[in-house]
């Protein structure tokens, strides 16, 4: 019959589903959907397309799963962009206030516009402050 289009749909819906979670689980069963539908539509037997999806997405799963973890799991050092600023030390060149809207720190040389964390904590000049967040092009910084 058309199994292959079975195992076209749930290779797709697990695809779907990969993208919506971040741990890399779905898309080696995704993998292993996509190959059985190729077998099932060379002509493949339902057993022989149930057993290549299971071992295909074992075999995916052992081989690709342990790097994309070691990849998401990236010391700050090797961020980039405004990503790297978060947890870096800074020095505060104009007082931070949040209700006045005032403040700036250097950050590894640049000079950022800065608010507190804590929207009531002032934090005057010539303070050392850690970078908390970054939201656009404010850092967020606390003591």
């Amino acid at each position: 019959m058309y199994a292959w289009i079975f195992w076209l749909v749930a290779a797709g819906a697990l695809g779907v589903g990969e993208m919506h979670t971040g741990g890399f689980f779905l898309g080696p069963f995704a993998i292993g959907a996509a190959a059985a539908a190729v077998l099932s539509l060379a002509g493949v037997g339902v057993v022989g397309t149930v057993v290549a999806f299971v071992a295909s997405s074992a075999l995916v799963l052992a081989a690709l799963r342990p790097m994309a973890r070691r990849h998401r799991r990236l010391p700050p050092s090797i961020r980039t962009g405004a990503a790297a600023l978060v947890g870096r030390d800074a020095m505060v060149l104009e007082r931070i206030a949040n209700d006045e809207g005032v403040g700036c720190v250097k950050i590894d040389g640049e000079v950022w516009t800065a608010r507190s964390f804590d929207d009531d904590e002032v934090i005057d000049a010539g303070e050392r402050v850690q970078v908390v967040e970054i939201r656009g092009a404010t850092a967020l910084v606390m003591h």
